[in-house]
């Protein structure tokens, strides 16, 4: 099937005041969902190019990086997930699923095979606008050009320390006995939350709208999902893992011991 390419009116070019203008990939069978979402990041000052089935994206995508992509897992003939474990093949594009799908060993499927967040319909635009700006300010700083030179392992300046735990806020980078431990964007704001006053039990309700803020979506489940990932990460680098603690009927918290 033949790509489909939305842009922003060809008189912006793009530039913009503040600097080039960024591009994202959509990849979605359901062009009502394409239409949407590509207006949305458009008034927002994104450049969109959208694409219906997976094998035009991958040659796309091949031929002419875009900034991020979001993908639909469940495609005809090639889906989300077999369009990204091609891709990671030969590219570490940011990538962000949107999905109706809700099983948790899909999201476990897609964060192992590189996806960088994962967002469920029905969804925000506000929170996958939020989403995607925060995995290009997480992608950005991670860039050789962006990282800043220092003399000595100083604290970040705008950082967040819990024992062990170091969380760089502006680079999305994170930390455990100086080894690092990578977290997705929705992971990230979750420990966060647990990791700013450690020892108090934030229930999950609490966690979802750190993590979700404009969102209404989510359930309990989810934020059991990502503390499941959280904490098999985290196990990766050290596997006597246990700062993070339920507390069955409450919720969860940090402890910084």
């Amino acid at each position: 099937m033949a790509q489909e390419q939305s842009t922003l009116s060809t008189f912006a070019g793009d530039q913009t005041a503040a600097g080039p203008q960024r591009v994202i990939a959509l990849v979605d069978d359901d062009r009502n969902i394409l239409t949407t979402v590509s207006i949305a990041l458009q008034s927002e000052g994104f450049i969109t190019r959208i694409y219906v089935d997976g094998e035009s994206a991958l040659e796309a995508l091949r031929a002419d990086p875009p900034d991020l992509a979001v993908f639909d897992i469940k495609m005809p003939q090639m889906d989300g997930m077999e369009l990204l474990r091609r891709l990671r093949r030969f590219s570490d594009l940011p990538v962000i699923f949107l999905t109706s799908k809700d099983a948790e060993e899909d999201e476990e499927a897609g964060f192992e095979i590189g996806a960088d967040d994962y967002l469920a319909k029905p969804f925000s635009l506000r929170l996958l606008l939020a989403r995607i700006r925060a995995v290009l300010r997480r992608t950005d700083a991670r860039r050789p050009e962006a990282a800043p030179l220092r003399s000595s392992p100083e604290k970040p300046q705008d950082s967040l320390q819990a024992g062990r735990l170091l969380m760089d806020a502006e680079r999305h980078h994170v930390t455990w006995d100086n080894k690092p431990v990578a977290l997705t964007v929705t992971e990230f704001l979750i420990l966060e939350a647990l990791a700013e006053r450690p020892g108090v039990i934030k229930t999950r309700a609490q966690l979802l709208d750190a993590a979700y803020p404009d969102d209404s979506y989510g359930d309990d489940r989810t934020i059991d999902s990502h503390i499941k990932r959280i904490r098999r990460k985290f196990r990766l680098v050290d596997p006597d893992f246990a700062a993070i603690e339920t507390l069955y009927g409450a919720g969860y918290s940090f402890l910084d011991d």
